[in-house]
């Protein structure tokens, strides 16, 4: 990937995706053993994610290792139950907080609220000494550094990667497993899919596009989705590879572009097959992912969606500098979206 030189568009955004796989390989080997034991959450009975937009898509990804490796259920629980509403009971549970600012005020509302209801509050935050970090039982840092365009890229790999590291300390024998997978990510740096010409190429002619996933897939489709949307004004949607065959499936009688982000586990080929072939069928347009693609091993399933999104956002990036946007500043969005 080519970084565009200073003061020309996308230059901040193609710097900091270079950065993304030192950010991922540091952050996924931080011990945080002690310190979970320190605030009780190791025998939790359920954790509940709490994050928006790209955060919230990190989030997706985490929830299904987390629930592989431990056993227990972990599901996104809205920011408004505590900012807006009177909360809920969290007695024995844990609410991990994702955010690049630790700034949003629904954020911080909600990790005091989820205290005072009697659960602990972990935060995967950017920004040191953010007010989310403040109101926070323990705050694990992505150590993504500065990260200048409005799109989030660096820290939503990094906050995966952080994830990783505390699942590592409520899952001891998970930690060795998270190491090799940030020795594959760092190993892998400039790397780029081969057929990102051709993907680039669909999605400057495409009007609609969905982005199909499964497990911690799904996830990673729905940051795709999102980066599509802010960064090239394209129509996007994400969906697991099992839901989109319900009514989804419906839209291929139009022009549909289908990308699918396969992070190459053997329990959802079948899933992500059955689908792509459904699609085809119907004359959709597919293009599917793998990290395999590029000579990928060692990842885990959460560290290869990280790292499928690794090689979509080089793609996005050059899709809207060729639509004469700037995706470093997206005209309708800020870095920072204060919510309620």
């Amino acid at each position: 990937m080519t970084i565009p030189q200073a003061e020309t568009p996308g230059r901040h955004m193609a710097a900091e995706i270079a950065q993304s796989p030192g950010v991922f390989a540091a952050a996924c080997t931080g011990d945080y053993t002690d310190a979970i034991e320190a605030i009780g959450a190791l025998d939790c009975r359920a954790i509940y994610t709490v994050a928006r937009g790209s955060s919230d898509a990190a989030a997706n990804v985490l929830s299904y290792e987390f629930m592989r490796e431990l056993g227990k259920p972990m599901t996104s629980l809205p920011p408004s139950i505590f900012s807006v509403g009177a909360g809920v009971a969290m007695v024995d549970t844990v609410s991990l907080i994702v955010s690049q600012s630790g700034a949003s005020d629904d954020l911080v509302r909600t990790a005091q609220g989820a205290r005072r209801a009697g659960g602990r509050v972990v935060s995967l935050v950017n920004q040191s000494g953010s007010a989310v970090e403040a109101a926070s039982d323990l705050s694990i840092q992505m150590g993504a550094g500065p990260e200048l365009a409005v799109p989030a890229t660096k820290s939503v790999i990094g906050s995966i990667a952080a994830g990783m590291a505390l699942l590592g300390a409520l899952k001891p024998t998970y930690k060795g497993r998270a190491a090799l997978s940030g020795a594959a990510m760092a190993s892998l740096e400039g790397k780029s899919h081969p057929q990102a010409a051709t993907l680039t190429s669909a999605l400057l002619r495409a009007d609609h596009v969905y982005v199909v996933g499964r497990d911690t897939g799904f996830g990673a489709a729905q940051e795709v989705a999102l980066k599509l949307k802010e960064c090239c004004a394209i129509h996007a949607e994400a969906y697991s590879s099992s839901e989109v065959l319900h009514g989804p499936l419906q839209l291929v009688t139009n022009p549909l572009l289908i990308i699918m982000l396969d992070t190459g586990q053997p329990d959802i080929q079948a899933s992500l097959d059955t689908a792509e072939a459904r699609f085809r069928d119907a004359g959709g347009t597919v293009i599917r992912l793998r990290p395999s693609d590029t000579g990928a091993v060692d990842f885990t399933p959460a560290a290869a969606a990280a790292y499928l999104l690794y090689l979509m956002y080089p793609i996005i990036l050059n899709v809207a500098l060729a639509f004469g946007l700037d995706p470093d500043s997206p005209e309708t969005l800020s870095k920072v979206t204060q919510t309620t």
